[in-house]
This record gives structure tokens, sequence and C-alpha cells, in this order.
């Protein structure tokens, strides 16, 4: 087994998994935080479509929705899509929906009161909002978060079903075509030094906002 050989691939499809998982926060976390807010409405011409686009995500399985998005969509609406944007825009859509449950939660466990008392000492919306709401909503979330980041990371490799080259993937060619067992253990130092830094950051965020006691 040429070892070198083996870390230059692995490391280059690390870079796939990386970009699936930068791409799949950069678009979720802002669909997710609309969601959420569709989610809140009392206009049941958004609040029941939003509720059937959640139960639909969380409901069915990642891998399906990869498959369905890669196969399906040209037969159904005319679209092919490439492997890769087909995958992220499957982890985006999935993703999405888990963090609106997350915002929605954050932002409910806040007490109205804090909104009444803050109106009453002068604060505006927009105040109110960023110096009280906020921080109080991204300390409580920090924790679910940092669970979805993770599984996050290890979801990617639900992306080879549709052949998208990323770690796991060239872990398993590997694995079959060496005959040996090195590589998956080579990925899964890969994956825990990926994970050990989303950890981190996440410890340090919640350092961050301990104050919010």
């Amino acid at each position: 087994m040429n070892y070198s050989v083996l870390l230059s691939q692995m490391l280059g499809a690390t870079l796939m998994t990386l970009r699936i998982f930068f791409v799949t926060l950069a678009f979720s976390l802002p669909l997710g935080l609309l969601v959420a807010v569709g989610r809140m409405t009392k206009v049941k011409a958004v609040n029941l479509p939003v509720r059937l686009y959640i139960l639909l995500m969380r409901g069915t399985p990642l891998m399906l929705q990869l498959l369905f998005i890669f196969y399906g969509f040209k037969p159904i609406f005319g679209i092919q899509l490439d492997r890769v944007p087909a995958a992220e825009a499957a982890f985006v859509l999935n993703y999405a929906a888990y963090f609106a449950e997350i915002f929605r939660g954050g932002i409910a466990g806040i007490p109205r009161g804090q909104r009444e008392a803050a109106k009453v000492l002068g604060f505006t919306r927009r105040q109110t909002f960023f110096r009280i709401v906020l921080p109080q909503v991204v300390k409580g979330i920090l924790p679910p978060m940092s669970n979805e980041f993770i599984t996050l990371v290890k979801d990617t490799s639900l992306a080879q079903v549709i052949g998208v080259v990323e770690l796991l993937k060239i872990t398993s060619d590997w694995v079959s075509s060496a005959v040996s067992m090195i590589p998956f253990a080579v990925a899964g130092v890969f994956y825990l030094v990926m994970n050990a830094a989303v950890t981190r950051c996440f410890t340090a965020a919640e350092k961050h906002y301990s104050y919010y006691r």
C-alpha cells in the first residue's frame, strides 16, 4: 500500500467533505431562521407549508432526499443537477429544517416579560433584539447547534450514495483494492480532527456567552 498516495487522495477528498460542510452551513442557517419565522407566524398560508416542509425533511432519510434530488429532479422538473450541487442542495434543505426547530425553540424560550421591560426602559425594537434577545437565544441554542454541526460532519459521508468523491468514498475504494483496514483508521482520525475543531469552537462560544446565566 502506497501511504503517500493514500494520504494525498484522502486529503483531497477531505476538501470535498469540508466544502459540503461549509456550503450547507452558509445556506441552511439563514434559511433555517426564515423557516423558523414562518413556523411561528399565525398566517396559515405561510405556517402550513412550512410545517409540511419541516415534516418532510425531518421525517424522511437524508439518503432518500439525496437520491430524489439527483435522480428525481430531471423526470419531474426537467432539471439535471450535477452530483456535488445536488448533494449540497439536499444537505441545505435537510439541515435548514433541523436548524429552524432549534431557532424556534430558542426564540420561544425568551420570556415575553423581558421585551416588555425593555420597552418600558426606552429600548427600541432593534436594541431589544440585538442587546437582550439575540445573545440569550444564541446561548440557548449553542448545545443543540453543536450536536447538529458534529452530525453534519459525519453525514457528509452520505454524499457518496450519488457518486460524490468525499472522504469515506475514497476510504472505501482503498479498503476494497488494498484489502486492508488501515484506510478506515486514517479516515476515523480525519473525522475526529474535524469534529474536535467543531467542539473547540463551540466550547469557546459557550464560554463567551457564559455571563448569561
